[in-house]
């Protein structure tokens, strides 16, 4: 009878841009997080870890390696963790 076209079901750009703010928001928790880890496992004696980074040729860019990839590990780790949980929870509310 009518000639309606059927609905568009593509998502917003708003919740696009939702997604990607919760994902950028787990990722900032998850570098916090690696920062706090790395800063306990450096200035803890009983680990040995700065012992360790001491010995090294040369201790400055060791540590810099290190703390970089600690912290590289949490935030990817916490952004995929966010991605997941977002889908998750934009996939329910159909």
């Amino acid at each position: 009878m009518h000639d309606r076209k059927p609905p568009n079901h593509k998502r917003s750009t708003i919740a696009k841009s939702a997604t990607v703010l919760a994902v950028a928001n787990h990722a900032a928790m998850g570098i916090a997080l690696g920062l706090v880890f790395v800063l306990i496992l450096t200035s803890t004696p009983f680990f040995g870890v700065l012992a360790y980074i001491n010995h090294s040729t040369d201790p400055a860019t060791t540590t810099a390696a290190f703390v970089g990839t600690v912290v590289l590990m949490f935030g990817i780790g916490a952004a995929l963790t966010g991605f997941i949980l977002m889908m998750e929870t934009t996939g329910t509310e159909r």
